[in-house]
């Protein structure tokens, strides 16, 4: 593994932990040329679906994907890396619990507003703008009366 300052293929392992979710090994690794600290993940390599986008493209599922688009959404927040790592994970697992050899954009989309939507209601937002493309202040306010609506 290159280290990711330097680039440097020796490193030694300090810590190793199950995650949260015990899914993946979290490895704590110091590279032996910089001597800087990085973290790493190892999980079992699953099968996952190809995801069909708007246009009718495929792509492999891309978890990285997802977990910078919550990310984004969560950037000034109140939400942890651990959090959002945790996210991500919960909508990898139902995908590939789920079977298909296929999905659409829009399922792996609504299932990550429906993870921010019990995360964080500004980050839902900032999402749900990107996401459902609004066009203007009125969707956006149809959507914050929605979910304001919801949390009474």
């Amino acid at each position: 593994m290159r280290c990711p300052y330097c680039s440097h293929l020796d490193n030694k392992v300090i810590d190793s932990r199950l995650g949260k979710e015990k899914e993946a090994i979290r490895r704590r690794r110091e590279c032996l040329g910089c001597e800087r600290r990085y973290t790493t993940y190892e999980r079992v390599e699953a099968v996952l679906p190809m995801v069909v986008k708007k246009d009718g493209r495929r792509e492999s599922f891309a978890r990285q994907k997802i977990f910078s688009g919550i990310q984004k959404a969560c950037e000034k927040r109140p939400v942890g890396v651990e959090t959002i790592e945790s996210c991500t994970s919960q909508i990898e697992a139902q995908f590939r619990d789920m079977g298909e050899a296929e999905v659409t954009s829009r399922m792996v989309g609504e299932a990550v507003m429906r993870q921010l939507h019990g995360l964080d209601p500004v980050a839902y937002v900032r999402f749900a703008s990107v996401y459902r493309e609004f066009k203007d202040v009125n969707q956006f306010m149809s959507e914050l009366k929605l979910l304001l609506s919801e949390d009474r």
